[in-house]
């Protein structure tokens, strides 16, 4: 089994040392869906849902996750970010969610972006709650991880929502 790199000789927790890395532009996207019922997209289609406009909502509360991510995730380094978009699709089942998160860092942004769509579909799921009891948080996953030494990942069969 492959080393830890957050754990140490004595089985501690550590947060790894990345002084010594080069730092390199690094940008991630990563994606999630939210499902719903027929009912409940019918309200959002309608503009009838309790809470106002959840997209835009759902939208900001990814974007400033993203920036807070080593405030939630122990151990995860402060990177100061300079890009952060999350893109949200309303489908006939529910939405497909996209974050993406880039910066000139030592590490990468890959927690940035997983948190942002995260806390998107969280937000979605809590401006829905009311109305559907059935709502479900599924797929979340990396797509995309470039810059830095282990060079590119990109998932394969990735149906990306940019634009």
């Amino acid at each position: 089994m492959k080393d830890l790199s957050h754990i140490d000789a004595a089985g501690r927790a550590r947060m790894v040392d990345v002084s010594a890395k080069q730092e390199t532009l690094r940008r991630a996207v990563a994606s999630a869906r939210v499902f719903a019922s027929p009912q409940t997209m019918a309200a959002i289609g309608d503009g009838t849902t309790p809470k106002g406009n959840l997209v835009e909502t759902a939208r900001l509360a990814g974007i400033m996750a993203a920036k807070r991510t080593s405030e939630l995730i122990p151990l995860c380094h402060s990177i100061v970010l300079s890009h952060v978009d999350v893109r949200i699709e309303i489908e006939r089942d529910g939405f497909r969610l996209e974050a993406e998160a880039a910066a000139r860092a030592q590490t990468g942004v890959e927690m940035e972006a997983l948190t942002a769509v995260s806390i998107a579909a969280l937000t979605i799921y809590d401006m829905c709650k009311s109305l559907d009891r059935t709502l479900r948080i599924g797929d979340v996953q990396l797509e995309l991880k470039t810059g830095g030494k282990s060079g590119e990942y990109r998932r394969v069969n990735r149906d990306s929502i940019e634009g």
